[in-house]
């Protein structure tokens, strides 16, 4: 069911920035360091993908897109992109591309809603597909409770999209409730790709070749071994990214943690929670005290090879 509260365009994403990879490897040395295939990737689609370290956990997500044959931009979160951003410049190597933080030169905005059609964006177009209005990128996102959802990347001082102001808070809920976790500084490290339902949203690729972490995540992929998920839960009471999930029937083991949380319009919070799947028969969760509703994810999650 459609939200009436969730119609809008946000004022600037200020919790978000940009990567800038330039250069006529830009695209190939992506390639070898990202869960996704950038080499191919067109200029009508953008990827979901992200960094590892050797074990396969994930340091930083992204969503990236290749406006131009040598250039590639990467939207992550801003608390995480210093770092993401020297990780990545150290294999750069003899790589004829160059790495900068564009985050100052460019505006990001989320569109929900009737702001799409407003702003010439097809509300029905697939999460991933990239559209190029005027100087602006316009990324189709996955929906949040059925309203239609779009990332706006343009240069910084070009027109904004127009529509009403949309409550940044509100977005952010609603960036949850899409089912999508943005990584942060909390749970840099934390999580396998498949922990956060990223093999079933597009955000790896099986078939790509080597990556750092690679080899573990097409293990956990392909031998059964992967044993949590990303479920989507409502709270009464306010949840922290990072924070510890258990069973009621058991305070003292965790079996999960808060992956990305915020509140939502009807006071209550939602999460989502990276936990182990038998903890779906454990008979109830919590964290902190508060009893956690589970509730339907809004994809299908792929079935392990």
């Amino acid at each position: 069911m459609s939200s009436p509260v969730l119609q809008g365009v946000t004022p600037l994403l200020s919790h978000l920035g940009v990567i800038r990879a330039e250069g006529p490897d830009a695209a190939s040395f992506l390639h070898g360091q990202l869960t996704q295939d950038f080499a191919l990737l067109g200029g009508g689609e953008a990827r979901l993908a992200a960094l590892c370290t050797a074990k396969g956990r994930m340091i930083a997500s992204f969503i990236g897109i290749r406006p131009e044959p040598d250039r590639v931009l990467l939207v992550c979160s801003q608390d995480i992109l210093p770092a993401t951003l020297k990780r990545l410049s150290m294999f750069v190597l003899r790589a004829k591309l160059k790495l900068s933080d564009a985050s100052a030169e460019f505006a990001l905005y989320g569109l929900a809603g009737s702001a799409l059609t407003a702003n010439g964006i097809d509300a029905m177009a697939a999460p991933g597909q990239r559209t190029a209005i005027g100087d602006a990128s316009v990324v189709a996102l996955y929906p949040a409770d059925g309203v239609p959802r779009a990332l706006w990347i343009a240069p910084a001082g070009s027109a904004a999209p127009t529509g009403a102001t949309l409550d940044p808070a509100l977005w952010q809920w609603s960036e949850v409730r899409s089912g999508i976790v943005t990584l942060t500084t909390p749970v840099v490290e934390a999580f396998v790709p498949q922990m956060l339902n990223y093999e079933s949203v597009g955000g790896v690729n099986f078939k790509k070749g080597c990556y750092p972490g690679q080899e573990i995540v097409a293990r956990s992929q392909f031998r059964g071994t992967l044993k949590r998920r990303a479920y989507l839960v409502t709270a009464e009471a306010p949840l922290s990214t990072g924070q510890e999930v258990f069973a009621l029937s058991d305070a003292e083991q965790p079996v999960g943690t808060v992956a990305q949380a915020a509140p939502g319009p009807d006071g209550q919070w939602a999460a989502l929670v990276s936990m182990q799947i038998a903890a779906l028969d454990a008979g109830g969760l919590q964290a902190g005290g508060t009893v956690l509703t589970l509730e339907p994810l809004p994809y299908p999650l792929l079935e392990d090879i």
